[in-house]
């Protein structure tokens, strides 16, 4: 479990506080306005209405005790970059903020976010990944050239075995788990028959995922 400040409770905000709650992490929350505060009672440990670019405000929250902050402010990106660099200042463990243009990635990068969020790019290079493609479910991007896939099993390959097939010496690409739904089966050996009825996590840079899958 880890304590998490949360900054900007928008539709963004919201949808973090939520998924935060089901992994029972302890938050608190903190905004200017007062519905948006309400609006996610049920899910934080806590709650505050506050200006996050006020130097006293921001002091009298701890932010050194925090494990992460979240800049989740998204309509107004001064804001965003200022309580960024005060979280900074005020020293924070690790700063997460969120952009919604490259430029606004740049500046908060510069101005004290450890990692920065653009929900908009990625979510836009997961679709265009996803529905372009018959046989992709699912993508995560790891770095700028390696990313996990969940793809269909190749005709070809159903029924052989992990080994048979060598696709690590062949592609470079590993083969991480067989899924179907929500069952994963993690554990793929040598002797791992690849069966139809599942799809594969493979793992492996981008390219070497497009010419082996045709993506």
């Amino acid at each position: 479990m880890k304590s998490i400040l949360l900054i900007g409770l928008g539709r963004f905000g919201r949808h973090i506080a939520q998924k935060l709650n089901e992994l029972r992490h302890e938050v608190l929350a903190v905004d200017i306005a007062e519905s948006r505060v309400q609006s996610v009672l049920e899910y934080v440990t806590d709650a505050q209405i506050g200006d996050s670019t006020n130097y006293e405000f921001m002091s009298s929250l701890g932010v050194r005790n925090f494990d992460v902050c979240i800049v989740a402010i998204g309509d107004n990106f001064q804001s965003s970059l200022e309580t960024t660099s005060l979280l900074s200042e005020l020293g924070a463990v690790k700063v997460v903020s969120r952009a919604s243009s490259d430029v606004h990635e740049k500046f908060l990068l510069k101005n004290g976010a450890d990692e920065v969020i653009y929900p908009e790019k990625q979510l836009g290079i997961w679709t265009a990944i996803r529905f372009s493609a018959n046989h992709v479910f699912d993508y995560i991007e790891l770095d700028g050239e390696y990313s996990i896939f969940e793809v269909t099993i190749p005709e070809k390959w159903i029924g052989k075995t992990v080994g048979m097939l060598d696709i690590r010496k062949k592609y470079g690409i590993n083969i991480l788990a067989l899924k179907k739904g929500t069952e994963v089966k993690p554990d793929i050996m040598s002797d791992t028959v690849l069966d139809g009825n599942y799809n594969m996590l493979v793992l492996g840079t981008d390219s070497a995922i497009q010419k082996c899958f045709r993506i």
